[in-house]
């Protein structure tokens, strides 16, 4: 018995590529905007790099005002600061319920429609750079539809759940930008320190329906993001302890470019959106203290839009408040910014 109904085939990434292509503009920026990142992590710059948005990317309006006051707030710390604003347009769901991002429904109020979903999300993440100048955030949530934003993205994040997965380490070990490499939720460091490995290394493998060899990806790291034990309480892996206890795993393991970012919200904070900036300035002040730490400390990642906390995806009336997990609203955001920045 087939449980499986097909709608409709969907365009391949080369047809939407070609159908809603990157300007020689977004080009160029975007491998700018790569350069600067890679030069974070391979230790010439000494800039931090603040992977900083929504939750989850549920409105083209809201998040581009969101981003185009990260623009201006840019402008004021860019000797300290380089910000990757987040656009994440898939979703993962514990249970499989629940708002998927964008590609799924790019109107959350709304039946999913993956095609519009997917021009949808192409189009955003177009304007955002072409726009605002930024190289943008998405999670590699599906492996196989990274390739419709391979072109505009500048950093990828691989997912708790996601980390422990084949695919995902090799997809991530083809890319030419920085993959971060989150912890899974059982906060198994080794589990994690083995995607690195797996993403910095050559594979050949089956990547939708062709025989692809990759090359490696020597700016693959790691995200701390908390983790949940067998009871289901949250546990932090941000502290001084946690990151120094990565250096030692680092310098034990011959991996290139040592290097983390540190989630402050997620497990670290158990969901407390409001722990952000205490969180964010107790990692600046373990990388003031210590000059290991400090040498593989490469970025925070914030969950942040235009208001405070979240709303239900039933409503989604609140202009710029998150559908999914709650996130510190814009005043907050920007002081932390500046504040992030006097610190580093």
């Amino acid at each position: 018995m087939n449980n499986m109904i097909f709608h409709r085939k969907l365009p391949i990434p080369k047809e939407i590529k070609e159908q809603f292509p990157a300007t020689e503009e977004i080009k160029k920026i975007r491998e700018e905007r790569i350069a600067e990142l890679e030069s974070v992590f391979a230790s010439k710059s000494d800039k931090l790099i603040l992977v900083i948005g929504p939750c989850s990317a549920d409105n083209e309006d809201a998040v581009l005002d969101y981003i185009y006051r990260l623009r201006g707030v840019q402008e004021k710390v860019s000797d300290r600061i380089i910000i990757v604003p987040r656009i994440y347009t898939n979703k993962p769901r514990t249970t499989g319920e629940g708002y998927k991002g964008m590609l799924h429904q790019p109107n959350p109020t709304e039946s999913p429609d993956m095609l519009k979903g997917l021009i949808a999300i192409r189009k955003m993440h177009m304007r955002a750079i072409s726009e605002t100048g930024f190289g943008c955030a998405d999670e590699m949530l599906y492996p196989e539809n990274h390739r419709y934003l391979s072109d505009l993205l500048t950093y990828v994040a691989v997912g708790a759940r996601s980390v422990e997965d084949q695919q995902h380490r090799l997809t991530a070990s083809g890319l030419s930008i920085p993959v971060g490499m989150k912890n899974p939720t059982s906060g198994d460091i080794t589990v994690m320190m083995n995607s690195i490995k797996a993403a910095q290394s050559a594979h050949t493998f089956y990547y939708r329906g062709w025989e692809v060899e990759s090359l490696g990806n020597p700016y693959s790291h790691a995200i701390l993001r908390g983790y949940v034990d067998k009871h289901g309480n949250s546990h932090p892996n941000y502290h001084y302890e946690d990151i120094y206890h990565l250096y030692e795993k680092y310098a034990a393991s011959g991996l290139k470019n040592p290097g983390v970012v540190i989630d402050t919200n997620h497990s670290n904070s158990a969901k407390k959106y409001l722990e952000q900036p205490r969180i964010a300035k107790e990692v600046l002040h373990s990388a003031r203290y210590s000059t290991e730490v400090r040498s593989i400390l490469k970025g925070l990642m914030i969950e942040s839009y235009i208001l405070d906390g979240c709303q239900s995806i039933s409503t989604h009336e609140e202009y710029g408040k998150s559908i999914t997990d709650p996130c510190l609203g814009w005043d907050k955001t920007e002081r932390l910014i500046y504040e992030i920045a006097e610190l580093w």
